[in-house]
C-alpha cells in the first residue's frame, strides 16, 4: 500500500473521529428546532450529492471508498441533526452508531485493496471497531438513562423529604404554641403559616 493511500485512510478516519467529538458536544447542547433539523437534513442531502459527484472522476476501489465516505458523511450528519433535535439518550446512541457504521463501511471498502491474510485481518479489525462503537454507544445511553432516572428519583426524594421536614416543623410550632398557652387565634395563625405549606 502506498504512503499516499495510508495518509488518505488516516485522514478519513480522523475526519470521522473529529465529527464524532462534534456530535458528542452538540448532543449535550440545547435542542434544535424542527426547522433547523429539517434544514440540516436538506444540507446533508445536498452535500452528499456534491461529494458523490466529486467521486465520479475516480475509478475502481478508490471510487468505492469515496462513495462510502460520502454516504457515511451524509448519514452521520443526519443522525447528528436528529440527536440534536430529539435531544435524548436514544437519539445520541443512534448518532454514535451512525458514526461507527460509517467508519465500518469505509474501512471495509479500504480492505478491498488488500489480499489474503492482510485483507482478512483488515475485515476483522473493521468488524471489531464496529462492535466496539455500538457497544460504547449503548453503554453511554444506558448510563444517561440511569443518570436521568436517578436524578428523577432524587428530585422525588427531595420533594418528599421537604414535605416531611415541613410537617415535622409544623408540629413543633404547634407544640411550642401550646406550651406558651397562646390564644387559639394565634395558634391557628401560626399553624397556617406558608412556611409549613399550610393554607
Amino acid at each position: 500500500m502506498s504512503k499516499l493511500m495510508i495518509a488518505l485512510f488516516v485522514t478519513a478516519g480522523l475526519g470521522f473521529r473529529r465529527r464524532q467529538r462534534g456530535a458528542d458536544e452538540l448532543a449535550h447542547d440545547a435542542p434544535i428546532s424542527k426547522a433547523s433539523y429539517t434544514q440540516a437534513v436538506k444540507d446533508a442531502d445536498a452535500q452528499y450529492k456534491i461529494d458523490k459527484d466529486a467521486c465520479a472522476s475516480l475509478s475502481g476501489n478508490a471510487k468505492d471508498i469515496c462513495v462510502a465516505e460520502a454516504k457515511g458523511k451524509a448519514s452521520v450528519a443526519k443522525a447528528e441533526a436528529e440527536a440534536a433535535y430529539k435531544h435524548n439518550p436514544k437519539a445520541r446512541e443512534s448518532a454514535r452508531i451512525a458514526h461507527a457504521q460509517a467508519n465500518y463501511n469505509v474501512a471495509i471498502e479500504k480492505c478491498d485493496d488488500l489480499a489474503g491474510n492482510r485483507k482478512d485481518v483488515c475485515v476483522k479489525e473493521a468488524k471489531s471497531e464496529l462492535v466496539k462503537g455500538k457497544a460504547n454507544a449503548k453503554v453511554d445511553r444506558v448510563a444517561a438513562d440511569t443518570n436521568k432516572e436517578a436524578a428523577t428519583k432524587q428530585a422525588e426524594a427531595r420533594k418528599d423529604a421537604g414535605a416531611d421536614k415541613r410537617e415535622a416543623e409544623y408540629k413543633v410550632a404547634i407544640e411550642k404554641c401550646d406550651a406558651l398557652a397562646v390564644p387559639q387565634r394565634m395558634r391557628a395563625s401560626a399553624a397556617r403559616s406558608p412556611q409549613y405549606g399550610k393554607p
